[in-house]
Parts: C-alpha cells; sequence; structure tokens
C-alpha cells in the first residue's frame, strides 16, 4: 500500500484506467483528460522540473484556478520530492510577494495574465526565482511555458527511463509535501510545514469511513489552495474517483447540471446561499406552493429526526415523504444535477437549522472540522455515525482532548510538522505536547464534536459575559433578509450587529411598503428600513439568551470582500478589520445607546 502521495499516483494510473478521469472547461464543452495521459503529463513535468535544476526539497509556488494543470505541477513536485506552496488567485502583490519571499520558492507556476500582472510588479525583489512557467500557451519574455517543461522531461525520460520511478522510490513518508500559508484572520500568514504521511493520514482515514469510490464523480470548485480542497483532491486520486472542474464559483450552479456530481465538497457559504435561493423563490410563490413547501419541510423534518434518532418510520410518513419528494424535494435536488449522494461540508461552522433543511430534502452534508495545521480533518460526520449541529466524531486514528478553558486540543499522525521558519509560534501551538487548535467547543455525552467558536472571537462583555459570535451570526444569515452579519461587543455592556442586507428583498419589501428611496445609500437610512431588519433580527433569534440577544443594528452598504482584505479567501470574516473600518458605525451604535439613555 502507497505510503506516500507520490506513490499513490502510480498505483492510480495503473489500477483506475479511464477516459475520463478529469473534466475541464474548454471551448464552451467539457473536455476529457484520461488517467495515462494526466501520468504521463505528471511524470514528463517532475522530470521537466528537475532538468531546469529543481531537486528534493525545494518549494514550487502555485498560483492558478482550479484546473487540471494546477493537479499534475502538484503531483509533479511530489514525485520530485520538492514541496508545493500554494497562493490564493484573490491575493495582491504584497501578499504574493510576501509568500512567495517567507518560502524561499525556486520556481513560481502561474495561469494567466491578469497573476503574471501581479507576479510582474513585485519581480525585481524576488531574488531567489530562478523560474516562472505558466499554463498559458505564450509565455512572457523570460517565462517557460507549460508544454516547453513538459517537453524538457519527455526528453529526459527517453535518455533514463528508469529515472521517474527512482525518484518516486527516493520520497520518503516524513518528507515534506507542501507549505501551506494560513489565511490568517489576524496577523501575518504563517507558512504550514505538511508532509506527505500528514496527507496521506487523512486521505486512508476519509476513504475508509466515506463511501468514495471510482464510480464517483465531483465537482471541484473550493481553491484548491485551500487545505480541505487539496487533501480531498489526494482522496478522488487515490479511489479514483472522477474529477470535474468547476469554471469558477459563480457558474457552480451552471456546473452542476452539466458534470452532475455524486459527492460534493464545499464551505458553508455554498449551501447558505442555495437556502437563501431556494427560500426567497418559495417566498415569492404562491400561497398555494407556499403551503405545499412547508408542509413538505415539515414531513422532512419529522422523517429526518425518525431517521437520525434511528425510529421505526410509520407508513402513514413514508407515504407523506414520497409525495413530499414528488412534488417538492425532486425538483431542488434536480438543481444539484439529481445524482449527489452527500455534501462535506468544512471550512467554517455550519448552521444547524441549514443542516437539517438539507437533510429534511434528503441531502445529506456530512459537516466536519480541522485546520490547516491537521491536514485538515480532525473529527467527521458520517453515515454510521451522524449528528446535525455537531463536526462529528474525532477520525480513527487521532487523539481529541478539551483543555480546562474549552480550547480542543489534538495530536496523532495529522498534525503538522510546524510553521516554517518560525519556532517560537511552533513551541506555543504544540505546548504540553498536544497541538492547540485555538477552536472552542466541547465533546457530547455520546462522544460528537461541538464547536463554540474561535478563542480569539469570544465576545466577553463589560458585565464579565462569554458569548460566541458565530452561532449567532450563523442564525442571522438563514434570515432571508440577511445576507451576511457580524456581532459585535467585546467589552462593551451589551451586543450589536453589522448587518449586509439582502438588498434584492430589502428593495421589493421597500418598494411593496411604499418605502420611498433614491439608492442603496437613502434605504439603508430610512428609519422604517433599519426597525423592519431589526424585528427580523429578533425574529430569528428567540433563543438566545437575554444578554446574547443583538440590541442594535447598523446596516452597511455591500458585502465584506476578500480583494478589500474583509474575508479571508476561505470565506471567514477577519474581525479586526471589520471592527477598524467599521469603527464610526460601531461606535455611533453604543454613543446612540447612552445618548438615549
Amino acid at each position: 500500500m502507497a505510503d506516500t502521495l507520490a506513490q499513490v499516483l502510480l498505483d492510480t494510473v495503473k489500477n483506475y484506467p479511464k477516459p475520463d478521469f478529469m473534466l475541464y472547461k474548454k471551448e464552451g464543452r467539457y473536455q476529457p483528460l484520461s488517467t495515462e495521459e494526466f501520468g504521463r503529463r505528471v511524470k514528463h513535468l517532475c522530470l521537466g522540473l528537475k532538468d531546469l535544476g529543481l531537486q528534493r526539497g525545494d518549494k514550487v509556488i502555485i498560483l492558478s484556478e482550479n484546473r487540471p494543470e494546477w493537479v499534475i505541477t502538484d503531483h509533479a513536485n511530489l514525485c520530485l520530492g520538492a514541496s508545493t506552496v500554494p497562493i490564493y488567485t484573490s491575493l495582491v502583490p504584497e501578499q504574493i510577494k510576501y509568500i512567495i519571499d517567507d518560502s524561499d520558492a525556486k520556481a513560481v507556476v502561474f495561469s494567466c495574465e491578469d497573476l503574471w500582472k501581479r507576479i510582474e510588479a513585485v519581480k525585481p525583489s524576488l531574488t531567489k526565482v530562478r523560474h516562472y512557467i505558466t499554463f498559458l500557451e505564450e509565455a512572457p519574455d523570460g517565462v517557460l511555458t507549460f508544454d516547453q517543461v513538459l517537453e524538457r522531461g519527455r526528453k529526459l525520460d527517453e535518455q533514463n527511463p528508469a529515472l521517474f520511478e527512482s525518484l518516486v522510490k527516493a520520497v520518503k513518508p516524513e518528507d515534506e509535501a507542501s507549505l501551506i500559508y494560513t489565511s490568517g484572520t489576524t496577523g501575518v500568514p504563517k507558512g504550514v510545514i505538511l508532509t506527505h504521511n500528514n496527507f496521506l493520514s487523512n486521505v486512508k482515514t476519509c476513504v475508509s469511513i466515506l463511501d468514495f469510490t471510482h464510480k464517483d464523480t465531483v465537482l471541484s470548485f473550493l481553491p484548491l489552495s485551500h487545505v480541505l480542497e487539496r487533501m480531498v483532491t489526494y482522496v478522488y486520486v487515490y479511489a479514483g474517483v472522477h474529477i470535474g472542474y468547476a469554471e469558477s464559483l459563480e457558474s457552480v450552479g451552471a456546473n452542476l447540471l452539466e458534470i452532475r456530481p455524486t459527492i460534493m465538497v464545499s464551505v458553508p457559504r455554498v449551501f447558505e446561499k442555495i437556502y437563501a435561493k431556494v427560500m426567497d423563490n418559495v417566498l415569492s410563490s404562491s400561497t398555494l406552493k407556499k403551503r405545499i413547501f412547508f408542509w413538505a419541510l415539515k414531513v422532512g423534518k419529522e422523517y429526518g429526526r425518525r431517521k437520525l434518532n434511528k425510529e421505526t418510520i410509520p407508513g402513514g410518513l413514508q407515504r407523506k415523504r414520497n409525495l413530499a419528494h414528488k412534488l417538492v424535494y425532486s425538483k431542488i435536488i434536480e438543481k444539484t444535477g439529481g445524482r449527489v449522494r452527500f455534501f462535506v461540508s468544512g471550512g467554517a461552522p455550519l448552521s444547524k437549522d441549514i443542516a437539517e433543511f438539507f437533510y429534511a430534502l434528503g441531502l445529506v452534508i456530512l459537516e466536519g472540522y480541522g485546520l490547516t495545521e491537521t491536514s485538515p480533518v480532525i473529527s467527521l460526520n458520517t453515515f454510521e455515525n451522524i449528528r446535525l449541529g455537531t463536526v462529528g466524531k474525532p477520525i480513527p486514528g487521532i487523539e481529541v482532548k478539551i483543555a480546562p478553558d474549552g480550547e480542543i486540543l489534538t495530536r496523532g499522525p495529522h498534525v503538522m510538522k510546524g510553521y516554517y521558519k518560525k519556532e517560537a509560534e511552533t513551541r506555543e501551538a504544540f505546548e504540553g505536547g498536544w497541538f492547540h487548535t485555538g477552536d472552542i467547543g466541547h465533546i457530547d455525552k455520546d462522544g460528537f464534536v461541538v464547536i463554540t467558536d474561535r478563542k480569539k472571537d469570544i465576545i466577553v462583555t463589560a458585565g464579565g459575559k462569554n458569548i460566541a459570535p458565530q452561532p449567532i451570526e450563523n442564525i442571522l444569515k438563514t434570515n432571508p433578509y440577511i445576507s451576511n452579519a457580524v456581532v459585535i461587543g467585546d467589552r462593551r455592556r451589551f451586543v450589536c450587529a453589522l448587518i449586509v442586507p439582502n438588498f434584492e428583498k430589502l428593495e421589493k419589501y421597500a418598494k411593496a411598503s411604499n418605502i420611498p428611496f433614491a439608492g442603496r445609500a437613502e434605504l439603508l437610512r430610512n428609519e422604517r428600513v433599519v426597525n423592519f431588519l431589526k424585528a427580523e433580527v429578533d425574529r430569528a433569534t428567540p433563543n438566545l439568551a437575554q444578554y446574547e440577544r443583538v440590541k442594535r443594528i447598523a446596516l452597511l452598504d455591500r458585502d465584506f470582500e476578500i480583494e478589500k482584505g474583509e474575508m479571508t479567501p476561505s470565506l471567514k470574516v477577519k474581525r479586526n478589520i471589520i471592527e477598524q473600518k467599521y469603527k464610526a458605525f460601531i461606535d455611533a451604535l453604543y454613543e446612540e445607546e447612552r445618548n438615549s439613555g
């Protein structure tokens, strides 16, 4: 059995020959790439990189959107014994420069002209980089094309047919496979060193507890720079799964219908958007359709509750569910391509309400939990062990415990080697021999892990009450009039929230209510609109403790953006940045309260 990711490649090429191992969009239609051709390109690129002078331990940057060449480049590095350093395509030149420089990368591989412009802007200061390689057919001056490097490798393979396999065999489980820079909601990004064994321990475990097979098809759309998408791509290669690549995040809806995946891995934000769209369509439909939908949802939730509790399903309920499926569920399932066996959600907390909603429709979301530093999976719900509202049980082969202050600690083969060139931070992370996740949570009586919030995000009010903002924000985001929310209140007397409205819905409400407005700014200043959204906030949160209730809100005229540094590339809000940018709004909320008091 393979003990390195390099060996996995050889096994896959041998065991899962298929004409359409990968599917990618070109000239408006999906084109296939066979397992054989995938393996050949990995081999020739690996040898081409060696011919350029790259060797074991060298760092190679990949700056590209998801596409087969990304995965080919990554596997070529792995087979050479080099280490892949992925960079999010949303980063600005200075951030790109920091990662290239800090990682001591010898080569930079990029996909398009726009990304080349960002590299070019900082290129004069990138003194350690020896080679630039592009997926473009025509390269800028001083840059090699992907095909040119493949050709170098092909010639080297002809001269020395045994070289590639000897390189693969030389790779050891403890060798570094990747240096992944945390997107960092605070502070400077840290380079996380992950070995072949780190990734492979996760891959083998996930394949054993989730039913991934060579008959499955997936749609890949989370950035491959994200550790979750990276690890599950290794799962797909390991299990011989068909991989279809989405053209972009915006085109996922259309690509789902083309690829018709059986499995899809995502982050909660995508499920939140699907939920919001479904609810929006329902709420704007006829009274009869609304009644049918909410009847079907009630039936689905009762059926789901009994199924989760392993109770018998009465014949009457089964008949109702069959009818509900025909009238409602099937139409929503069809929008996912109609073949999804299960979804996997990770990267951030998923609202329990949304998980229950999908489960009621017959679309199972298996939520998991992990970090870049843990390759990434720590715990995961499975079909045998599922509890909505939790992130599942710790996966086999690893340990998890809760520190006295509630922090989740873990140890095992999944945990990183350390932070690159950051000894003090590495020592701190491993204090007491356990990796400190920075997340607060608990393990319930049946062994399921429940995440409360990030340790650094916990709000401590002026009255000493501890409040976890993320669960409150997740509840708010299920409201059809709210697109995004950030809860504020640290060292303050009470909780407030910055609300990004769903403008399409809010404008419809304003027109129906005869509220005049010339634009967004005027709409958001209208007292009736503010009061309406505050009432929606109250309506969404009746079960919160009194001290957790949102007392005041400020309405923002746009959603948070990665490009403005307000969100990480994995769509987590950077609270410190938001609080700085909207300080005037926040101060006004509390000033207003003092004045009215």
